[in-house]
């Protein structure tokens, strides 16, 4: 697992006004919460937050996190505001987390073999990738940073459900931590058949009866 570091700055002035100025000034407000302790207001240089967003890694891992050179501490990120039209952040959550209890984090799923899948090389078979991450719940040690979804040998008709996949050592699903399994055993992805229609071609092309008619007022004579 790749391993993030993030150094941010104290600050004391907060604020929708402090959070334009920081804005303005190429940094990024931010709050680190959790582990008891009371929430602290922090801001990070922009430019290296957007290179860190760009990971998918960073979003699912265990970051470690410093306030002005301070001690470190392990963090995990939680939420994430972005400009609606321009490629800016306009705020970060960091939650503390503690080796001993558990968290719940988004994960990405990786889907392998789609395109070579039987499947994937049929004309008439579209693959319907109906979610691209799932919540799961696990003590920081144990966090995935992805879990992978093998559908190589996928055909058509095939589907494969939460209770499906296979879930690393340690993790769990917050799917099936509220009594029934199998109401809450959602599909991950399926398959589904491509009909092509004739209703096309039987509009352009003339019945039989249709083109004789033609062909016989072509050869009766106009009315004067």
């Amino acid at each position: 697992m790749a391993i993030f570091k993030v150094e941010a700055q104290l600050r004391e002035d907060v604020g929708k006004g402090a959070s334009r100025r920081l804005r303005h000034a190429g940094l990024v407000p931010v709050v680190l919460y959790g582990g008891e302790r009371t929430p602290t207001n922090l801001s990070l240089k922009h430019n290296k937050v957007l290179r860190l967003v760009e990971d998918e890694a960073f979003f699912s891992s265990i970051i470690e996190f410093t306030a002005d050179g301070g001690k470190k501490q392990k963090v995990v990120i939680k939420d994430v505001q972005r400009h609606p039209a321009k490629p800016v952040i306009m705020h970060m959550d960091f939650m503390r987390v503690n080796e001993n209890r558990e968290i719940t984090m988004l994960i990405p799923l990786h889907f392998l073999g789609g395109e070579t899948s039987p499947a994937g090389k049929a004309s008439d078979v579209m693959i319907d990738y109906q979610m691209n991450e799932v919540e799961i719940n696990c003590l920081p040690k144990y966090l995935p940073e992805y879990i992978e979804v093998d559908i190589s040998d996928f055909n058509g008709g095939d589907m494969v459900n939460l209770s499906d996949l296979k879930i690393p050592e340690g993790v769990a699903l917050t799917a099936f931590t509220h009594g029934d399994d199998e109401a809450h055993d959602g599909v991950v992805v399926s398959t589904s058949t491509v009909h092509l229609t004739e209703d096309a071609t039987e509009e352009e092309a003339p019945a039989a009866d249709e083109v004789e008619a033609t062909e016989q007022a072509k050869d009766e004579p106009e009315a004067e």
